[in-house]
């Protein structure tokens, strides 16, 4: 009982994850303003890390939480140097 319980509820999630990717990726891509852009990518890097995690609970695997953990760094240092680039104009100083 229970599995059949935490298979739908992994379906159902990685349905939304993928409907959530979806439209932060229509905001990346089309968003009117530079600000708009980078709210689309951290919504879409979330998304995806989220989505990498559910992938580990319905498998089981390992390797899923870790891709999910590389996925968080990398879209953190991206939405840093990304948010300084448009403060300042530069990211290296």
């Amino acid at each position: 009982m229970s599995a059949i319980i935490l298979f739908t509820a992994v379906s159902v999630a990685q349905l939304m994850l993928t409907t959530a990717m979806a439209i932060s990726s229509v905001r990346m891509f089309y968003g009117p303003r530079a600000q708009d852009r980078i709210v689309g990518l951290d919504a879409l890097y979330v998304n995806s890390m989220l989505l990498l995690v559910t992938f580990g609970i319905g498998t089981g695997k390992t390797v899923y939480f870790e891709a999910a953990l590389v996925i968080g760094l990398i879209g953190f240092v991206s939405s840093v140097s990304l948010a300084k680039f448009l403060m300042r104009g530069e990211v290296i100083e």
